[in-house]
């Protein structure tokens, strides 16, 4: 199955059921998240943050890799740039083949964050690259965390019209990085924004959902649905339980 562009999967989550998009940190995450896409007969959305990017030191290694990954695939995968603050990660983005891009400009007054988010979408419309952004701050990663800063659907109309982003990332209740799941979502905020807006909304911070309320999400409006922290936790879980049982193991090719 060839490398799907992400506005394709969203196409199909639109008209059936949601899109996962799952965050990749080193390519063992990539690999598993495939495998469990084919496993479920679904396509997915491989992600690579800004702060991954930290961690690696640059996009490049971690980029390539899952591209190589979503290449050899057997169901459809596509390969996103989640949560870029800087448009020269961007623009990197885009060289290196990347589908689509998440460019957050949330933390910016409303006029700036329209005028960046513009600016980018410009540049990647003309290379074919899908762009999400974000409306509202989400909670976490030194985020707002109060209905003060969710998102407003009049709001997120003009900014979509104003911008012409494809996707957008709004503040719904939901918070990056809980390791809890209990996250109250607004729902009826969710289906006004889906009325307001033409685009596909995406929900970050899903970790911290409960599966009956990432459901009632979807059915409200949702899209997209991002998740890292989850999987995170499993396999940090995983590591030290096998660590716990063989104390010996020294060599990460065969534990």
């Amino acid at each position: 199955m060839p490398l799907t562009p992400t506005d394709e999967i969203a196409r199909r989550a639109r008209a059936a059921a949601p899109e996962g998009a799952f965050n990749v940190l080193q390519l063992e995450h990539a690999q598993a998240i495939v495998a469990g896409a084919e496993n479920a007969d679904r396509p997915v959305v491989l992600q690579i943050s800004e702060n991954t990017v930290r961690y690696h030191g640059a996009l490049e290694p971690v980029a390539l890799a899952s591209l190589a990954v979503a290449r050899a695939a057997k169901v459809p995968v596509a390969v996103h740039l989640d949560h870029a603050e800087n448009p020269d990660l961007v623009r990197e983005a885009v060289g290196l083949g990347l589908g689509s891009v998440m460019f957050d400009a949330s933390k910016l007054p409303y006029d700036e964050n329209v005028a960046a988010t513009r600016e980018v979408v410009e540049e990647c419309h003309r290379h074919g690259v899908w762009v999400e952004a974000e409306l509202g701050e989400v909670g976490g990663k030194g985020g707002a965390h109060t209905p003060g800063v969710r998102t407003d659907p009049e709001e997120a109309r003009a900014f979509v019209a104003a911008t012409g982003v494809d996707a957008l990332a709004v503040a719904v209740g939901s918070s990056h990085q809980m390791l809890t799941r209990d996250a109250v979502l607004d729902f009826d905020l969710i289906a006004r924004l889906r009325v307001a807006v033409d685009v596909p909304l995406v929900l970050h911070g899903s970790s911290g959902v409960s599966n009956a309320d990432l459901a009632t999400a979807v059915t409200a409006g949702m899209t997209k649905v991002n998740v890292s922290t989850h999987l995170n936790k499993a396999f940090t879980r995983a590591v030290r339980d096998h660590l716990a049982d063989h104390p010996d193991a020294v060599d990460p090719a065969t534990t």
